[in-house]
């Protein structure tokens, strides 16, 4: 198991604190300790970097951070902790400061907006900034506005939903989804999408099947590019299901888009998992994958977007 910490990035509002909760409970299923993070605005950086350049021994040494301080308060010292609680007070941007705060974590988990978000954006810039770079697999919260009434009874409640491209998708991503159902005790529920020519019958808004290992079609049932595609996720599955004999495992190959069916699954999924971006792209590996954008934007529920990790990550994970 991962020493690693995970980390929450909090900024003082109430959404923040939705994702510190989300945080809280994740240290605790992974058994791991909790960092929370503030990067202290602007006003409190030119203190600092004023003091620093006068020398001025009548001033404090540290700005008070009230977020932390608040922080402090809300969570004392009760039971619902996991053992080791620290709090870090960042400067510099948003984005470069959780990079690398981040660059030791399990995972980071923030809000899709922050204090100073449009009401109107579905995703902030700093949650985008921090989903597209940073080190660490990014769990981004959405708004509770954006949460489905009631989707309890739909295909994907309570499981894990892996956007999977069987050829394309990193081990890193798979072994993410899977080590969460673990902690979970839950069920992960793989999506790929085929290619297929436009009929004038095909229903474009029809629910996707799931479908489990046993019941794969290995007669004509299937229309070739499906059939082919839940061939492809079983042989990639494979040394995951070995890793993770106790975690079900669910298959479903959609139609065309897979965002959109991902957005349709995090309605009452715990959480979703995607890959940051397109492997094969180098020139682009800065930039997020069109798939994650998407979810990021529409999503209804927690959506984990994990990068390709350094070697020494993956094995401890």
């Amino acid at each position: 198991m991962s020493h690693a910490p995970v980390i929450a990035a909090v900024d003082g509002s109430e959404h923040s604190l939705t994702a510190l909760e989300w945080a809280r409970a994740a240290a605790l299923r992974h058994g791991t300790g909790l960092l929370i993070a503030h990067v202290l605005p602007d006003h409190a950086q030119l203190y600092a970097g004023r003091r620093a350049s006068l020398h001025d021994a009548s001033q404090p040494e540290e700005f008070a951070d009230p977020v932390s301080d608040r922080i402090r308060a809300l969570l004392g010292g009760g039971p619902g902790l996991p053992e080791g609680v620290t709090y870090e007070s960042l400067e510099g941007s948003v984005p470069e400061a959780l990079r690398v705060i981040g660059a030791e974590a399990l995972m980071l988990v923030m809000g899709s907006r922050g204090r100073g978000g449009f009401a109107s954006l579905l995703l902030g810039s700093n949650s985008r900034a921090v989903a597209t770079t940073a080190p660490c697999p990014v769990v981004v919260i959405p708004h509770a506005e954006r949460k489905a009434a009631d989707a309890s009874a739909e295909e994907s409640a309570g499981k894990v939903v892996l956007g999977l491209h069987a050829a394309e998708t990193p081990d890193d991503v798979l072994a993410f989804a899977f080590t969460e159902a673990s902690v979970r005790g839950t069920t992960v529920q793989v999506v790929s999408a085929y290619a297929i020519p436009p009929a004038p019958t095909m229903m474009i808004d029809a629910p996707f099947a799931v479908i489990p290992p046993e019941g794969l079609p290995d007669d004509g049932d299937a229309v070739p590019a499906e059939r082919e595609m839940l061939r492809s996720q079983s042989e990639r599955l494979a040394p995951f299901r070995s890793r993770y004999p106790e975690v079900p495992v669910e298959q479903a190959a959609v139609p065309g888009d897979a965002a959109g069916r991902l957005v349709i699954a995090s309605r009452s999924a715990e959480l979703v998992v995607v890959g940051r971006h397109h492997p094969r792209r180098k020139a682009m590996a800065l930039l997020i994958g069109s798939v994650a954008n998407a979810v990021l934007q529409h999503a209804h529920g927690p959506v984990a977007v994990v990068p390709t990790l350094p070697a020494e990550a993956s094995d401890a994970a």
